[in-house]
């Protein structure tokens, strides 16, 4: 009895998916590390949509090593959604790695929204830019909320960098694989963490492969207390484009 209490379920049993929003994917095709074809991104998101999504934020990479324009990516957008024929709501937004090209994308508000005025950014895993925090508050003078992606990721980052983040007033969103371990314990650990602090606002799939996601998806990893903290992030999005 004790054993089937604490059994453990899966990310696609646990009806976590059902009216879902992906706040952050690579579906979008050839832009990026992400799917590669068109036929790929289409598999992708019929599989979202059988488990139950209904919304996806395509948000490719954008980086000094991927320049992906504005422009260039509103076009692929419009390509995928044309072929399209299910039932998911589309968004575009970027990904912003902080570098040089995101100072200058944000001195030109150059940028792809995650909603209004919120924009998503990343840094490297293992080291931050020397000037994060000054990005950071540069961001909000411009009217911009950083919306900081897979935080838990960031294995630089200590206790005391998480809370300045949260009370600097930026969004924090978790990576659904790293709540299964996909990205190692230590991601685990500090997810489970920032989950039970309640200091994320949304997740995301960071989808980039097909396989990935249904092996992601299908592990069987998360406790029923980790189940109810999660479900209130799964539907919450920052609005329209």
């Amino acid at each position: 009895m004790f054993g089937l209490f604490n059994r453990r379920k899966s990310i696609l049993e646990s009806g976590l998916l059902k009216g879902a929003v992906d706040n952050h994917s690579h579906i979008l095709y050839g832009l990026d590390d992400g799917v590669k074809t068109q036929e790929d991104s289409l598999a992708i998101l019929r599989f979202l949509e059988e488990q139950g999504v209904s919304e996806v934020w395509f948000t490719p990479h954008v980086m000094e090593d991927v320049p992906n324009t504005t422009e260039g990516i509103r076009a692929r957008f419009a390509e995928l959604k044309a072929v399209y024929q299910g039932g998911l709501s589309f968004h575009l937004a970027a990904e912003y790695m902080i570098d040089t090209l995101f100072e200058e994308r944000l001195a030109n508000r150059d940028l792809l929204t995650h909603g209004d005025d919120t924009v998503l950014v990343e840094t490297s895993a293992v080291a931050p830019p020397i000037n994060l925090w000054e990005v950071l508050e540069s961001m909000r003078k411009a009217g911009y909320r950083p919306l900081i992606a897979h935080p838990e990721r960031y294995r630089y980052m200590e206790k005391a960098d998480y809370k300045r983040l949260y009370e600097m007033g930026c969004l924090l969103q978790m990576n659904l694989p790293s709540i299964v371990g996909f990205y190692g314990e230590s991601a685990r650990e500090r997810a489970l963490d920032l989950l039970d602090k309640g200091w994320y606002r949304m997740v995301g799939s960071d989808c980039h492969r097909f396989r990935a996601i249904q092996a992601q998806y299908a592990a069987k990893e998360l406790k029923k207390d980790t189940l109810r903290k999660l479900a209130p992030l799964m539907g919450g999005h920052l609005g329209e484009i």
